[in-house]
């Protein structure tokens, strides 16, 4: 009898060891990709079947991973969008893109690569729509999320950066089509302002001219204006139904979730969620 009670605790031990679920990572642990990392929130209850779409947040200057899946706010407006929530991790204390101050040394970090491989394993390891897919980012977070708009545009629903734009001088051109983007900044914004500001050898871009290159590059048309709350929107749309908006608040550099979810209504309305 002892005997067989050993044999079915090793067969359990056994199974908990062995057939752990390809999704064994979350919002209390790191999904690993090599080197690299992310986080990831799925709505609760779900059935673990059921495609959603997901919202990647992407950190500001010295960000991390954990601070978007953990939040309830977020975690609410998931639940809204019927959206998994995940948050990425740069390689270092900011992102390694185009005329950052530290891309000089860091030209080896392929961020874009990173973002490929963080959709492809989130949709391996749990049923998301990668169609539904909508990218969000603050500050630095925001300049990652222009990049992606400017060189990943073909595969994303929308991008929503807040208070960031690219690095100067801002891109001639972008290598992938144009999607949705919904800028959010504040005027009074000294952080990251609107005109961009030096910093050290380097300097922020301009917002206006990125949104000049982003209209021609996509083809939007004539400028609309309009009230949102407290945001002030400049709307565009182009002949293939994507939207390009402007929306400005009376404030200074601060992440407000209800203006994102202001900016993820736009896309819904727009049909890219």
């Amino acid at each position: 009898m002892l005997e067989r009670l050993t044999v079915l605790i090793s067969l359990v031990l056994f199974s908990i060891a062995f057939a752990t679920p390809a999704h064994a990572c979350g919002v209390h642990s790191n999904c690993v990709l090599g080197d690299r990392h992310y986080r990831i929130r799925m709505p609760a209850e779900h059935d673990g079947k059921t495609p959603v779409g997901a919202l990647i947040f992407v950190h500001g200057y010295k960000g991390n991973a954990r601070g978007y899946v953990r939040s309830n706010g977020i975690a609410a407006m998931g639940q809204r969008m019927n959206a998994a929530i995940i948050s990425v991790k740069s390689s270092g204390n900011d992102w390694a893109i185009p005329n950052a101050p530290t891309h000089s040394t860091r030209k080896s970090v392929d961020e874009l690569a990173y973002f490929d491989r963080v959709v492809a394993d989130a949709a391996r390891r749990f049923p998301i729509d990668t169609t539904r897919i909508v990218v969000i980012g603050s500050s630095a977070g925001a300049m990652m999320t222009w990049t992606l708009a400017c060189h990943r545009g073909d595969r994303y629903a929308g991008f929503i950066p807040v208070a960031g734009t690219f690095w100067a001088p801002v891109p001639d051109t972008c290598t992938s089509p144009a999607s949705s983007v919904v800028h959010i900044h504040g005027t009074r914004d000294a952080v990251v302002p609107l005109k961009g500001r030096r910093i050290g050898d380097t300097r922020q871009g301009d917002v206006r001219a990125a949104l000049t290159l982003y209209g021609q590059h996509g083809g939007f048309g004539e400028r609309e204006e309009k009230r949102l709350g407290k945001l002030t929107c400049t709307n565009r749309r182009n002949a293939d139904g994507h939207i390009l908006n402007f929306c400005l608040f009376d404030g200074g550099h601060t992440f407000n979730i209800g203006y994102v979810q202001y900016g993820l209504d736009m896309l819904k309305a727009a049909g890219k969620l």
